[in-house]
């Protein structure tokens, strides 16, 4: 076919040769579908922290100077209501605790048990043999052993940070299971609702199917050479799922439009498809790419990883629907409708429906503007307010053994004992160390120093708060600027310090460059600097109301009965950061569907800005609306269960997405384009010497 772009002779390449693009998928599906299955116990169940950190420094000096009696190092806690130490029973359970431990390779060393002083709790400490990450798969194999070792009235429960990770991971493993399992139903009804074809809908469930398969398979590779969080694949999963369907309906949709619409072969459907719905896939894969790439400025393993994770899934869903997609469109032709529903071909090219609604904001923009902007200003206001810092006990599900060790831990020794401060310094400054510390306010005590290896030297110090506390953080801040200049602070506490000091340094970085690139990959795509400009900060605005939400749920605690789950008073630190990729990464795709749409409009029409937008909303607002719905649904599955990080990630992203498809693209953006009119459309003549010519054919 002649006036073909790049997009489009590669959809006409692949449809012509169906044979060999299958054969080319099915090599992958099975070449990486092989090592799916092994990827969940190759990945790391560690990586919270900041990378080069002081705190990160300790812990490694720790490991190789003391025995590894480091924040990874493990605690077991031996309890009782009725017996003491004194007791056989509680005796017993104590020594069993330490042939457990002993017996492990992960463990280098095992302490003799410290008994508080009502004798009815013990706590004994073993030295971390390997790395963070082996540490917390250690934690996963010995804390049923351990739960063993105690009998009767005598408990026996694995805490500290590698038993917490280890509990933490397993609920949200058994959380995102639980949703997935919940979720795809819903997602296979909508589909079937919006496609009105059982053949249609399954198209995404493909597309999704095959991207996880080798995404994960990659990962797997990806865990020879470095350590990749457990999170990177239940990302890489929701991702899948997402851009799967997001674009299977905007591709699949056009498809019909030009097969049964335009009355074109099924070759020449899937060719024109993919030169117009094709192209603006390319650039909202673009767009997500980027917004990953930008978490990759964060220095930590967990946040690098589970953006690579995101990444690969991103990566094979776009190559699937740019080649398998369009080969087996072109393969279906009309039976693409196999197993229809009575509306099947209703508002296929172009829906009547949306183009009513678009005359409605044409006719009557400034109520609809005002509306829509006061209520994204107000829902966006708390987030002024909005406070931060890393997950306490209370993300652990509270049957679990660290959360029991946790309690009883604290309840014995104090609030603090659960995370000490333990800081690093030569021998000759060990005595110093300690004076410093004893003076500081917020440390309520200190240990005898330990010599080590190296002519070092370890003096723990016991906070007087919870380590969830952030008058901990300012306890450690004193520290530094008092204790000498060579002496490390560290501990558990104090990773989650440092690494929630780097996410804040770094979250207005991630932000910066989100918004940055996005709006020239807009601007390219585009070819018009305000409309493209109006795409950024509306998705911002939307952003920003859902994170205000967020606040009043999960800072406040409002609804939290309903949903289940404890406050904190805070929001997960992670959240600033890493959601607003996700959510900036998700809302493009409807931005540039949308926005794509009108500039086809505009330029087939030779600048009729009503004919831009009224019939970018008329053939863009059922796929916007279809795959927002299957979003909101997944993403509330989310907030349904486990434990306290899926549920915000579920609950901010289902808002954002919600407020984003309903009250910006198909509200405010068409109402901006009818305001701002041809000035939407203009391009200085400087731009457009710099830009490339980019077009959206219509079909």
């Amino acid at each position: 076919m002649s006036g073909l772009g790049p997009i489009g002779r590669l959809g006409h390449w692949t449809a012509t040769h169906f044979g060999v693009v299958i054969a080319a998928w099915i090599v992958v599906a099975i070449g990486l579908g092989m090592l799916a299955p092994r990827v969940e116990k190759a990945l790391s169940g560690a990586g919270w922290e900041a990378s080069g950190s002081q705190s990160v420094q300790a812990r490694h000096l720790i490991d190789k100077n003391f025995n590894g009696l480091s924040s990874y190092g493990l605690m077991a806690v031996v309890h009782s209501s009725s017996q003491t130490s004194a007791d056989a029973g509680f005796k017993q359970a104590m020594a069993a605790t330490q042939r457990v431990l002993a017996s492990s390779p992960a463990v280098s060393t095992v302490i003799a048990p410290q008994v508080s002083r009502d004798g009815h709790t013990a706590v004994i400490q073993a030295g971390a043999a390997k790395s963070s990450n082996d540490m917390v798969r250690a934690a996963d194999s010995l804390k049923g052993r351990l739960a063993t070792a105690g009998s009767g009235p005598v408990t026996v429960n694995l805490t500290g940070a590698s038993g917490m990770w280890s509990d933490f991971n397993q609920a949200n493993r058994t959380a995102m299971l639980k949703s997935e399992v919940i979720s795809w139903p819903v997602t296979m009804a909508i589909l079937v609702v919006a496609f009105g074809s059982l053949v249609a809908a399954g198209l995404p469930l493909m597309l999704t199917i095959i991207g996880l398969m080798a995404a994960a398979g990659s990962l797997y590779i990806g865990t020879q050479l470095l350590d990749i969080s457990i999170w990177a694949m239940n990302f890489a999963l929701m991702f899948a799922l997402a851009l799967g369907i997001d674009y299977a309906l905007f591709v699949v949709m056009r498809f019909r439009g030009a097969l049964f619409g335009g009355k074109l072969r099924a070759e020449e459907a899937a060719a024109v498809t993919m030169d117009t719905a094709g192209k603006a896939v390319v650039f909202s894969g673009l767009t997500v790419l980027i917004s990953l790439t930008a978490v990759m400025l964060v220095p930590s393993p967990a946040f690098r990883s589970m953006s690579l994770g995101i990444m690969l899934a991103v990566i094979f869903v776009l190559a699937a629907t740019l080649t398998l997609l369009p080969a087996v469109l072109a393969k279906l032709g009309p039976r693409v409708d196999k197993l229809s529903l009575p509306w099947v071909h209703s508002g296929e090219h172009r829906s009547p429906r949306f183009a009513a609604w678009g005359e409605r904001l044409w006719r009557r923009p400034w109520p609809y503007a005002i509306g829509a902007t006061a209520a994204l200003v107000a829902l966006a206001l708390p987030v002024l307010g909005l406070k931060t810092g890393m997950p306490s006990i209370k993300v652990v599900p509270s049957s679990d053994h660290s959360r029991q060790g946790y309690n009883q831990v604290q309840s014995a020794f104090g609030p603090g004992a659960t995370g000490p401060i333990q800081l690093v310094t030569t021998a000759r400054r060990a005595e110093q160390v300690a004076a410093v510390a004893k003076r500081d306010a917020g440390i309520a005590a200190v240990m005898p120093a330990e010599n080590g290896g190296g002519g070092l030297a370890l003096v723990q110090a016991v906070p007087r708060q919870d380590p969830s506390n952030q008058a901990v953080g300012e306890t450690i801040d004193r520290l530094r600027s008092a204790l000498p200049q060579d002496t490390l602070v560290g501990g558990a506490v104090a990773e989650n310090h440092d690494l929630e000091r780097a996410l804040a340094a770094k979250t207005p970085l991630v932000i910066g460059v989100v918004l940055g690139l996005g709006f020239l990959l807009l601007l390219v795509a585009l070819q018009a600097p305000l409309i493209a400009a109006v795409g950024v900060i509306t998705n911002l605005l939307a952003t920003g109301a859902a994170f205000g939400v967020a606040r009043w749920i999960f800072q406040g605690g409002s609804l939290h009965s309903l949903l289940g789950f404890e406050p904190q008073g805070f929001l997960d630190a992670w959240a600033p950061v890493f959601f607003f990729a996700m959510i900036f990464a998700i809302s493009m795709d409807y931005t540039v569907f949308l926005l794509s749409s009108a500039k086809e409009h505009w330029d087939h029409s030779r600048g009729d800005a009503h004919e831009a937008m009224v019939g970018g909303v008329a053939h863009s607002g059922r796929v916007i609306f279809a795959a927002a719905a299957v979003m909101v649904a997944v993403f509330f599955t989310f907030a349904l269960s486990g434990p306290l990080p899926p549920k915000e990630m579920g609950v901010i992203l289902g808002i954002a997405v919600l407020l984003d498809a309903f009250l910006v693209r198909l509200l405010l953006v068409p109402v901006m384009l009818r305001l701002l009119g041809r000035w939407a459309w203009y391009v200085p003549r400087w731009v457009g010497r710099v830009l490339p010519d980019v077009r959206f054919g219509h079909a």
